[in-house]
């Protein structure tokens, strides 16, 4: 991992300051999808616990569970997320999710004319 990363460093003082910010968590979590997988699981599963109707989360944590191969956990991810984003009215959110969830099942219809 690169230490010198300056933007990481800045959001890991953030996170000491205020460690129960969302935003700061989402930040780190989406920082080191570049860095390093198992941190970036660490910050997105904080935000699924800490804070569950951060709904930008499900997204991008569902998404990497599917890419470390844990096939029922992003599911399960994908399906929390739908629940909780409508439950909070972000229609933008349950759509961007419906569509990931959807090629994430193999039912991807943008092919079709």
């Amino acid at each position: 991992m690169e230490t010198n990363n300056a933007r990481l460093t800045q959001l890991l003082a953030f996170y000491q300051e205020d460690p129960t910010d969302a935003f700061t968590i989402y930040a780190l979590a989406t920082e080191y999808l570049k860095l390093d997988l198992a941190e970036s699981r660490k910050y997105y599963e904080l935000l699924l616990a800490d804070h569950p109707n951060y709904v930008g989360t499900y997204y991008h944590a569902a998404k990497l569970y599917d890419e470390l191969g844990l096939k029922d956990k992003a599911e399960e991810t994908y399906q929390k997320g739908l629940k909780i984003s409508r439950q909070e009215g972000n229609m933008h959110a349950f759509s961007e999710l419906q569509q990931a969830y959807n090629k994430f099942r193999g039912l991807d219809y943008e092919d079709e004319d």
